[in-house]
């Protein structure tokens, strides 16, 4: 009875991912052969994966990132002339968002823009960072939208929550 306490306290803390790998490690009888010190830090870092894991779902989410783009699947052999060179110097720890830097992809249609927007979107939100996907029209729109209310912060601007 103690333990379904526990687990039923872990859910009321929003430590889903701790609850959930404390009832496994119960249902699991190899884990009694371990210490105290290794089955807590196995707790911890479920518990860390969780949350980290929801924090990127939810970066992903709110950057409008939709479909399966991701850099690793950029196919270099495609004759549209990217360098291997600086797509690789960009998505190194994403370091171009580091200093400040914007991305803006153009050429003609069909190249795949769109994928590799969607790509360098879900890197920098892997990496931690927040992003935002929008095509040209549609940041036009937003942006214009926005000068009528005096809220020049576009689209980006962080909305109170209650």
């Amino acid at each position: 009875m103690l333990n379904q306490q526990t687990i039923e306290k872990l859910y009321t803390m929003r430590m889903r991912g701790m609850a959930d790998a404390f009832t496994q490690q119960q249902e699991d009888p190899q884990t009694t052969q371990l210490s105290f010190e290794e089955r807590f830090a196995l707790l911890v870092d479920r518990q860390w994966n969780w949350r980290q894991g929801r924090a990127l779902e939810r970066r992903l989410k709110e950057g409008r990132l939709q479909g399966p783009a991701c850099i690793e699947d950029i196919d270099f052999r495609a004759t549209r002339g990217l360098d291997k060179q600086v797509v690789r110097a960009l998505i190194h720890d994403s370091d171009w968002i580091r200093r400040h830097q914007h991305i803006f992809l153009v050429g003609p249609t069909g190249i795949g823009k769109t994928f590799l927007a969607r790509a360098f979107g879900q890197k920098a939100c892997r990496d931690g960072f927040t992003a935002y996907f929008a095509t040209a029209a549609q940041l036009f729109r937003e942006l214009h939208s926005c000068s009528g209310n005096s809220n020049w912060l576009g689209p980006t601007a962080a909305t109170p929550r209650s």
